[in-house]
């Protein structure tokens, strides 16, 4: 436990900032995360870095830890361009969803800022990963770090043995299928740990099944007897399969065991990212709300001066911003203006409920106490289900929300949803369809592949509100599909309701 802390006692002065400041400033925002807040977390490591490493990190997404690739040097060069001409700016930290939680932050930062993202992210970012259902389920906090370095280590020894260029051809295309190599319903917790033990210990098992997989058929086998094969290998496949690369690592017969590695790598890296992906409205949301929280308990009890908390506010506004549809800067909604928005409204709805409150909020309306629900929403919910549980008349009249249809069939727009009680209801569910992967998300499966014949594997997408994908970009990743399996990939675009074929892709591999 820490000391309790003298009221009258600042945590700084000025802009400058040394180790002893940051070690003070963290246990003063742990003492609040924890007395005021109930929060738990993982134990944090904080480390400094420089701008450059910082779009480093940005780069190679988020992770300073990553293995090497073409795309992250690509990265680093247009963001090091548009920040040293002004036109963008970093963050102010990144965060890894480890135990114990690394935060880097950068050195250029004044002490306010780095009151402003410890409270940010070795708190709030913290307290999230740690308790977030899909982060439980889905995540190793123990053993990506590890990992990372195990996975850094491992690409550059096949660069070595095997050269870059064919390790890069790899990477491409595991990376043009990564957003298709998660598995999005629950299957065991990933222990990333043994993850090189498992290198090491190749199953007989699995060479056993490929060899069945893929031996030759007899020239002149039976229909009935090849039917029958072909229904064995499909339940040894695993098919159908919504993860492109997992069955590509177990089943594609022309990659090596290196190569297959580099798959298995890349997939563990989408898995990680994924519940990332389903809560960043509410994980942003939390930890600025976790940052306000702590910054305005610290400056009531004069551990802050009044010009340290402006400026945590100017840097706060900046980042809660959002920008009119009209406004050169629009790019949909910002995640952190949503997200905050409603962990206030959450707070106002628990204090100083309305009518309407009560009616929609009955559970904790009025409960005067907003943490014990905010940390129920942030551990039991990720964005679409937050937003169908939380999001508020009040909140969609303050955000001036509506819905608008736009039909193909119809000469014009429509207003969907109004700000009435039916209109609440529906805007609520278009707003939350929004951030749901299973609507935003193409629905592509691996169903079969042709045993019997050329070996062509062939995938179903099924088509959601008449949305096909597009031409172009559907043949590049196709491309790198079939460059990894070896031989002839289609692609059929299906309507669910009808089972109608509405347009093939068919891809052969690079020569």
């Amino acid at each position: 436990m820490n000391a309790p802390v003298t009221p009258d006692e600042l945590l700084y002065q000025g802009a400058d900032w040394d180790f002893a400041t940051l070690m003070k400033i963290h246990d003063a925002c742990e003492v609040v995360a924890h007395r005021d807040l109930g929060l738990d977390v993982y134990p944090n490591r904080i480390e400094i870095i420089s701008a450059e490493q910082m779009l480093d990190a940005y780069a190679s997404t988020g992770l300073p830890l990553f293995y090497r690739h073409w795309s992250f040097g690509k990265q680093f060069a247009h963001h090091e361009a548009l920040y040293r001409k002004g036109l963008r700016g970093l963050a102010y930290e990144i965060v890894i969803n480890s135990d114990p939680c690394l935060s880097y932050v950068m050195e250029e930062n004044t002490a306010t800022l780095q009151a402003l993202v410890i409270a940010h992210a070795a708190f709030g970012h913290n307290h999230f990963f740690k308790n977030n259902r899909l982060f439980k389920e889905w995540t190793d906090a123990r053993g990506i770090l590890d990992y990372l370095e195990f996975a850094k280590g491992y690409v550059a020894d096949c660069e070595e043995r095997y050269g870059e260029e064919a390790v890069e051809r790899v990477l491409d295309s595991a990376h043009a299928l990564m957003n298709y190599g998660v598995h999005r319903h629950h299957r065991r917790t990933i222990d990333l740990r043994s993850e090189e033990k498992r290198v090491r210990e190749r199953r007989a098992h699995d060479e056993q099944m490929f060899n069945v997989l893929w031996s030759t058929l007899p020239e002149k086998a039976s229909t009935q007897a090849i039917a029958g094969d072909v229904e064995k290998r499909r339940a040894l496949l695993q098919l159908p399969q919504e993860n492109i690369l997992y069955f590509l690592e177990k089943s594609a017969p022309k990659l090596t065991s290196w190569q297959r590695e580099i798959l298995r790598i890349v997939r563990n890296m989408a898995q990680y990212f994924h519940p990332q992906r389903q809560t960043k409205m509410m994980n942003e949301g939390c930890a600025t709300y976790v940052h306000h929280r702590i910054l305005n308990t610290l400056h009531r009890e004069g551990r802050l001066t009044d010009g340290a908390l402006l400026e945590a506010l100017h840097s706060h506004t900046s980042v809660i911003m959002q920008p009119d549809f009209d406004d050169p800067r629009y790019s949909g909604i910002n995640p952190y203006a949503l997200g905050f928005a409603m962990m206030e409204d959450i707070e106002r709805i628990c204090r100083d409920p309305t009518e309407e409150d009560r009616e929609w909020f009955p559970d904790f309306a009025g409960s005067g106490d907003p943490m014990p629900t905010l940390r129920h929403g942030w551990a039991e919910f990720r964005d679409e289900s937050f937003i169908l549980q939380f999001l508020s008349p009040h909140l969609m009249r303050k955000l001036k929300l509506f819905h608008l249809r736009d039909d193909e069939k119809q000469p014009a727009l429509r207003v969907d949803a109004m700000h009435d009680e039916r209109g609440y209801r529906r805007l609520r569910r278009a707003l939350a369809k929004q951030y749901d992967p299973a609507w935003t998300d193409p629905d592509i499966q691996v169903t079969d592949v042709d045993l019997a014949g050329d070996r062509r594997l062939i995938l179903e997408h099924r088509v959601h509100s008449g949305r096909l994908l597009e031409e172009q970009e559907a043949r590049q990743v196709l491309r790198h599909l079939a460059s990894l399996w070896g031989y002839d990939v289609l692609l059929r675009e299906m309507d669910p309701a009808t089972g109608a074929s509405l347009k093939e892709h068919a891809v052969s591999p690079p020569r």
